[in-house]
């Protein structure tokens, strides 16, 4: 009982703690990129109560159950994530088998519910992002399996996060390996399409589809398509932590780590998407489907050869 209380605690008060102070450091780091001063630390807490006290608008015509549905679907599959990482950092012996499948089951989950709420909008925008969020999905995915593969097959074939976790404690990280450093490069990439930001904010493109797949949404249902965004801003950079530095390591020391490698990868994600034009669909998925795939494989073959 008490393992359960600690694991929900961390799960949905310390990842929304860590998801909305994320966000504002990604915020505070864009805006010194451009030369601004940037919004004050508890601005992504103003924008969601904003959003949640303005009207709830639904299209007519659309499909009022999936439209208002797919974000409340989308944030309980990455809590139900943020749960599963945090327990298999603090109970790595007592997770489930085969809850790596389940992890990168459930991170699908955002983007289909988006898909799916873009959709049911009846908007023509919403549907050509959900169109452009689908193909999208197909393309980063596989290198992204691929890549999460790599722990696994180090890990002597286990599919328990734990074990990977427990497996990098003994025999270091993964990322100090051949196979490890090129999994964590198509990693970071696929995370950065996953994340939805530029350059491959295909789905969105303000500039193009207006907001795109959420053109309709506003206010309560909006709020939670944006808080899941932050919560992600957290989960993912916190997954890629514990498959390839084994969440940092144990004790003081690890928690540094820990702490260290997530700060280094959100900074990347910002700065990424800070200094990189926005690509076409077409581009996005020949450059995953050719050079992503390609070394992702090729770190897949590193490790089973002992690399």
């Amino acid at each position: 009982m008490n393992e359960a209380l600690t694991l929900l605690l961390l799960g949905v008060g310390l990842t929304t703690l860590l998801g909305l102070g994320a966000s504002w450091v990604d915020r505070k780091v864009t805006a010194r990129v451009q030369y601004r001063v940037g919004p004050p630390l508890l601005q992504p807490v103003y924008d969601l109560l904003k959003l949640v006290g303005k009207e709830t608008v639904i299209p007519r015509g659309a499909d009022r159950v999936t439209f208002l549905a797919a974000p409340a679907v989308g944030l309980a599959a990455v809590v139900t994530v943020s749960v599963i990482l945090w327990a298999a950092i603090m109970y790595p012996k007592q997770g489930l088998v085969g809850d790596w499948v389940v992890v990168l089951y459930l991170l699908l989950v955002p983007s289909l519910a988006l898909i799916a709420g873009g959709s049911a909008s009846g908007n023509p925008l919403a549907a050509l992002g959900a169109s452009r969020e689908m193909q999208l999905l197909t393309a980063y995915e596989l290198p992204f399996v691929l890549a999460a593969l790599v722990p696994v097959v180090q890990a002597d074939l286990s599919f328990r996060m734990g074990d990977i976790v427990g497996w990098q404690l003994e025999n270091g990280p993964v990322l100090c390996s051949w196979s490890g450093v090129l999994a964590a490069v198509v990693a970071v990439v696929a995370m950065q399409a996953k994340l939805a930001l530029v350059p491959f904010d295909l789905a969105e493109a303000e500039t193009e589809l207006a907001g795109g797949i959420l053109i309709e949404y506003s206010g309560t249902p909006l709020a939670l398509i944006r808080f899941t965004r932050n919560l992600l801003l957290f989960v993912l950079p916190f997954l890629l932590l514990v498959l390839f530095l084994g969440g940092g390591g144990a004790g003081w020391s690890g928690l540094l780590v820990g702490t260290v490698g997530y700060l280094v990868l959100l900074v990347i994600v910002t700065l990424v998407r800070n200094t990189n034009p926005r690509v076409r669909i077409d581009q996005a998925m020949r450059f995953f489907w050719g050079p992503m795939v390609i070394v992702s494989l090729a770190a897949v073959v590193l490790a089973t050869l002992g690399y």
